[in-house]
């Protein structure tokens, strides 16, 4: 098996061999490959997988871009330079905006790549078959996943399969919201089949069976079909392969990233694989450029004496350790004064190290979106057990829960997940099932550390139901497509 550094060095020569495109990286080609001429074996079937993992280290992508969509909420605020994603976070964007139209690109062109991996590996015979049957189960979740990303975003995009691609069919209409969740649901049933439960060292990082059924209760809690949700999370949260990692912090070490809970994460190693995830986190004083900035209400969420603060946030007065130095975190660093600590860290020798992972989904999740369907289906109490191992890997001195309902469900998913792209997600899933009102908690300004409201993204906002629940597809797309696509409702 590659290890995860060949893994990523496959990767840019795949992204290659499958984009079609020239000039994608400055280096002399050593051959000439096709989809015609390529799919021959079993290490270019690997290969070949790697490759559309790596669309994943992409700037416009989860390396960045995913993340801007969470300055909606009421945790994070955004920095850095980029002085339109104000329009997404005020909710004054359009189809021009160029946030909503960089990560369209990206999205498609993974699901460009698994389209050939589905199409190109079924008939490769020099191959092992359960690695056959590993990379068709990876094709299938990562198409999964850049729809999952789509519906979040748009709602209702066209879907390109294996017979589109073979008919040369591409400029198709956009599908239904509900049309698009079958298809994700029956390409992650797929995969849930087809993949691994757990890998070798030198593999850790592929995507397991408990990805998929991570993301199917993910679909399913989004769906609003909550019984399904529970069946898919129970496969994860009732399987050892996939158990809470036994510290909070080992999620966001170097040395521990790739543990038992992290289903689903950017694979990156420090000169082999960038992303620019870590970078867009850190403070700029410190190698970064200080883009996400916590809000005092994330940060005044967490409870007296619970260690996720500590991993999670940096505060003015707080000690860092920057590799070569022990710094003071000064209020100065930020709009809010906070940066998210989970998500930086430094080599000894100096420098970001870009060996930290990007998590894209946690067992922890999972857990907490089981308890949340139990207690909406069968009310307070029913999501006990679920809420309490997540508390109490956390610290066990964390307070028991006893009777929890939507309040101490929607606490610990706060503190828990902050700033892992699922606080938007969550505020819109429970507006539309009148849990909250999303309206009113995005009338409330965004304070910084000290209380006041903050000169840059601290006003409230106005948040229009159903407009917001999903962004406008981008007008390029629209152009291109000559009449093709129509504009989603509202926009």
């Amino acid at each position: 098996m590659q290890s995860m550094k060949h893994i990523l060095l496959a990767g840019l020569t795949a992204a290659i061999l499958l984009s079609g495109c020239k000039n994608v990286l400055d280096v002399q080609p050593q051959g000439n490959f096709t989809t015609g001429n390529y799919w021959r074996n079993q290490d270019q079937a690997v290969d070949g997988i790697t490759g559309i993992y790596n669309i994943l280290l992409e700037e416009d992508y989860t390396g960045f871009n995913e993340f801007v969509f969470d300055n909606c909420s009421d945790d994070q605020v955004r920095g850095g330079d980029h002085d339109y994603d104000d329009a997404i976070e005020a909710f004054t964007y359009d189809a021009s905006t160029p946030t909503v139209r960089a990560g369209w690109r990206w999205k498609y062109e993974m699901i460009n790549r698994a389209n050939s991996a589905l199409i190109n590996i079924p008939k490769i015979t020099s191959i092992d078959a359960a690695i056959k049957q590993r990379c068709l189960g990876e094709a299938h979740f990562l198409r999964a996943f850049a729809y999952w990303r789509l519906l979040l975003v748009y709602g209702e995009v066209p879907v390109i399969t294996e017979d589109d691609v073979i008919k040369v069919n591409y400029n198709k209409p956009k599908v239904s919201a509900d049309e698009l969740r079958k298809q994700i649901e029956a390409d992650l049933l797929l995969a849930a089949e087809e993949l691994p439960e757990t890998y070798g060292e030198t593999d850790k990082g592929r995507v397991r069976k408990g990805t998929a059924w991570g993301l199917l209760c993910k679909l399913y809690m989004e769906w609003g079909q909550l019984d399904k949700a529970i069946t898919a999370g129970n496969k994860v949260i009732s399987n050892a392969n996939y158990a809470l990692a036994p510290r909070y912090s080992d999620n966001f070490s170097v040395a521990t990233g790739n543990n038992s809970e992290m289903l689903f994460a950017v694979q990156t190693v420090d000169g082999y694989g960038y992303s620019d995830f870590i970078t867009y986190h850190a403070p700029r004083k410190w190698n970064g450029w200080s883009f996400f900035y916590p809000t005092k209400a994330l940060v005044d969420e967490f409870e007296t004496g619970d260690p996720r603060k500590e991993i999670c946030i940096m505060a003015p007065g707080d000690k860092v350790n920057v590799g070569t130095s022990i710094e003071t975190v000064t209020p100065d660093l930020s709009w809010s004064g906070y940066h998210y600590k989970k998500f930086c860290a430094w080599k000894p020798s100096g420098g970001l190290n870009y060996s930290l992972k990007t998590p894209l989904m946690r067992s922890a999740d999972i857990y907490l979106l089981v308890a949340e369907a139990k207690i909406r289906l069968n009310g307070p109490g029913a999501g006990d057990a679920e809420i309490q191992a997540v508390r109490t890997r956390a610290s066990a001195t964390l307070p028991a829960v006893h009777n929890a309902g939507m309040k101490e469900l929607m606490h610990e998913r706060r503190v828990e997940l902050c700033g892992e792209n699922e606080r938007q997600q969550d505020l819109l899933r429970w507006d539309k099932a009148k849990l909250i009102d999303i309206v009113a908690i995005n009338n409330q300004p965004k304070l910084a550390y000290d209380g006041s409201v903050m000169s840059r993204g601290g006003s409230p906002r106005k948040f229009i139901r159903p407009k917001h629940y999903y962004f406008p597809m981008p007008q390029t797309e629209i152009d291109k497509s000559k009449g093709t696509l129509v504009q989603n409702p509202n926009y």
